[in-house]
């Protein structure tokens, strides 16, 4: 066997235990088993290893920022809170309940990314729902997995995905981010609200809530919590307006604010850090590895090549093209790993502004179609289960069928006929 066949076959198996998860081992020791083969048959050099797992240096500390403040505000009861502010605001209404659950999805995906959705906001909904007797949580609870994507290209932050993309080259500046994105995300987000509505709108109309829910006691912990989050939001946008890098004021950011609400509470870091998905670096680190060794069969420059001379011969198709494929394609080998892959070819085919965003609409948005499409959207999962709650793969495609490609298509034709040209 060549090199090249022995790269791309290892490459296969790591994205097969990542979607399909077989003995249930968590998808972070597919990643790393894929990494460490790559290197136990020689395929790369611990040089190449390290250059894989270095690429990935700026997203490693942005997910480790915001998995700090989403735990401290998990467990100082913030998202709690706020989702009990959202059922006394309903007034009785499920439909108004919808509507407030999806703009608080909103907000938290956007300034504190679509994982934070899945894994914080998601158990607040359930607690919720369940204190203002609502016999079937799952319609609200959907609205966590399908925002949590929608949203997520709003802004760089939204998504670690973005960081993933863009690993390869540079982050467009603030500016030139909502240019690109400001349109398609307002759009994505607008039919993707307008579908899921639409396909549960008889449970809701069978639904009843109580009026008058208990809010829980937000202590002084909590709002120092939800200060620091404001405060971090602000930065990270000022940030990005700049062109800098995201992952250290992140970084620093998050453990600035955990320090101080451990010390405001007297307490042992102990919680804070056992409530973090640790598991997703060793994930991202071993696919930037597998990417980096699939760089040597000449994937990358094969994937360039074509994307630049589609991409020269008929932009505004290339990019409806590729964003669409890219959508699909990540529901079979996962987001993350598709995100490097694609991040990689547009960095070296240098296309337009409209293309490499299209793509990125795919990497964020496509992933709403099944439930392995995107981290995101499994760490819904694995939240509802905690709840005593499932949703079967099957069901799940039957809705992202709906809800997904209506959005995607809003969204590529909006950044095809008004993003930059």
């Amino acid at each position: 066997m060549t090199a090249t066949s022995i790269t791309w076959g290892i490459a296969g198996l790591t994205a097969f235990g990542i979607v399909v998860r077989p003995f249930r081992l968590p998808e972070a020791v597919w990643a790393v088993l894929g990494a460490l083969l790559l290197f136990l048959f020689g395929t790369i050099t611990g040089i190449d290893v390290w250059t894989g797992i270095s690429k990935g240096f700026d997203v490693y500390l942005f997910l480790i920022g915001m998995m700090l403040l989403s735990e401290l505000a998990r467990l100082e009861g913030l998202f709690d809170w706020i989702a009990a502010i959202a059922t006394a605001y309903a007034k009785g209404s499920p439909t108004r309940l919808f509507v407030l659950i999806y703009l608080v999805g909103i907000v938290v995906t956007v300034f504190l990314s679509n994982d934070a959705t899945a894994v914080v906001l998601t158990p607040a909904v359930y607690a919720a729902c369940r204190a203002a007797k609502v016999k079937s949580p799952l319609p609200y609870l959907l609205i966590c997995a399908f925002i949590a994507n929608a949203a997520s290209f709003v802004l760089p932050i939204s998504n670690p995905a973005n960081l993933v993309v863009f690993a390869g080259g540079e982050m467009p500046a603030l500016s030139r981010w909502l240019a690109i994105f400001g349109l398609p995300s307002i759009g994505a987000i607008a039919a993707t609200f307008l579908v899921l509505y639409l396909t549960q709108r008889h449970e809701l109309a069978q639904e009843t809530i109580a009026e008058n829910v208990e809010r829980p006691q937000l202590k002084k912990s909590a709002k120092i919590a939800g200060s620091g989050l404001i405060i971090t939001a602000v930065l990270l946008v000022i940030a990005s307006a700049m062109g800098a890098d995201l992952g250290i004021p992140t970084f620093v950011a998050g453990a600035a604010i955990s320090l101080i609400v451990l010390l405001v509470n007297r307490q042992s870091p102990v919680e804070v850090l056992k409530g973090v998905s640790w598991s997703v670096l060793p994930l991202v680190a071993g696919l930037f590895v597998v990417v980096e060794a699939l760089g040597k069969t000449g994937l990358t420059e094969m994937l360039a090549s074509t994307l630049s001379s589609y991409a020269a011969a008929s932009p505004q198709s290339t990019a409806a093209g590729a964003g669409f494929i890219v959508a699909v394609v990540c529901n079979l080998v996962n987001n993350l790993p598709a995100g490097l892959f694609a991040g990689s070819a547009v960095a070296a085919a240098h296309v337009s502004d409209t293309v490499a965003g299209a793509v990125l609409i795919g990497v964020d948005l496509g992933p709403n179609l099944s439930v392995t499409g995107s981290l995101a959207t499994i760490l819904w999962l694995t939240a509802l289960r905690r709840e005593g709650l499932d949703m079967g793969a099957m069901a799940f495609l039957r809705l992202g069928m709906l809800v997904m490609f209506p959005a995607l298509a809003v969204a590529l034709a909006a950044i095809v006929l008004f993003g930059p040209h």
